[in-house]
């Protein structure tokens, strides 16, 4: 696969990273969670694997195979790009029915 290529989530990355998009969006942390997220674009990989040693104890916080599925998808530096648009598009859906109320 070419460097340039999309980067194409699984189904369980996709519902993995809506899940976290959404809890970020409803505790308003999208604009920590965005800075953290692109100070470590340039570790996102060796935060993957951070989170692969991690599994056993942070399944009281998520699922196993979400925790899993996130890990997968940074391993892929594209993958950190596609968790922020994701939290970004849910804060945006969020927002939308308080500026469409008229």
């Amino acid at each position: 696969m070419s460097p340039r290529a999309p980067l194409v989530p699984t189904d369980a990355q996709e519902r993995a990273v809506d899940r976290i998009a959404r809890f970020i969006v409803r505790f308003e942390l999208t604009i920590p969670a965005i800075l953290s997220l692109e100070a470590m674009r340039p570790l996102s990989y060796v935060g993957s694997q951070f989170m692969h040693m991690l599994t056993p104890s942070i399944t009281a916080l998520l699922s196993y195979e979400d925790w899993e599925a996130l890990a997968a998808l940074l391993e892929d530096r594209r993958g950190l790009e596609i968790i922020i648009q994701r939290i970004e598009a849910a804060d945006r859906e969020r927002r939308m029915p308080e500026t469409s109320e008229e």
